[in-house]
């Protein structure tokens, strides 16, 4: 049976290097009940020098205000020469009226994705792969509470997917105070401030060659966020400060 919730598709951009638009986005899929586009920027996103790739609901902000989607979502930037050049990021976030797109930055350097020997553009062509699964939250808050314990586990006082125990329990076992003076008591900001954290330590862990400016500047942005909402992050400052010493 298929499963209405998850899907794949796939987003071939041709003539990407002439493209005069800004914006650009792919065709609605329908998935979870709503369609669903991802959307670039194929000069940059307010000058950046790095591909950022976003996944929205279409017409988000005109659906009824109850609505939220709990998805989890991998893209993937296709290399032709070799899938093991593809690029890949992952995060597992909401979506609702209030922010009903969420984008990946920095996902690839535009210097490295016009290499004509880099194998992202063959006939100037650029292909990326959504992979997209859906957690349907319909009502108010409380019922989005009760279906998201029903799917998550519990972890040291965070509601987190089946997928993400072990990385989580293992952050905790390496920094055990990291979430001592966390003062959220909303299990749904509670969640997503875990992802945040989950997807910079996932982001730092990568070959130091692979950040951009405008990485550097927005992981400094996040840890200046996950700060103030009170987690001690001192490690990700060190390893960040070993990046940009590079």
């Amino acid at each position: 049976m298929v499963n209405p919730n998850k899907k794949s598709f796939a987003w071939l951009i041709e003539n990407f290097s002439s493209l005069q638009s800004d914006k650009l986005y792919s065709a609605p899929v329908l998935i979870s009940g709503f369609y669903w586009d991802l959307f670039t920027y194929p000069k940059g996103y307010k000058g950046g020098d790095s591909l950022v790739v976003s996944l929205a609901v279409t017409d988000g902000q005109s659906l009824p205000s109850e609505w939220a989607r709990y998805v989890k979502f991998r893209l993937t930037i296709v290399n032709h020469l070799s899938h093991e050049l593809s690029i890949h990021r992952e995060t597992n976030i909401w979506f609702d009226q209030k922010a009903p797109g969420w984008g990946l930055s920095g996902m690839l350097p535009f210097a490295k994705l016009h290499d004509k020997d880099g194998g992202f553009l063959v006939n100037d062509e650029l292909k990326i792969v959504a992979e997209i699964e859906a957690l349907e939250v319909i009502g108010t808050l409380d019922e989005s509470k009760d279906l998201l314990d029903k799917t998550c586990i519990d972890v040291n006082g965070f509601q987190v997917l089946p997928s993400q125990v072990e990385a989580v329990r293992g952050m905790f076992e390496r920094h055990p105070d990291i979430a001592v003076e966390f003062r959220a008591k909303n299990q749904h900001l509670r969640t997503a401030c875990m992802n945040f954290l989950l997807s910079l330590s996932e982001m730092l862990i990568k070959s130091l060659e692979e950040f951009s400016n405008e990485d550097l500047m927005e992981a400094d942005i996040a840890l200046t966020y996950l700060k103030d909402v009170g987690f001690k992050v001192d490690w990700l400052e060190k390893r960040l400060d070993q990046v940009k010493r590079t």
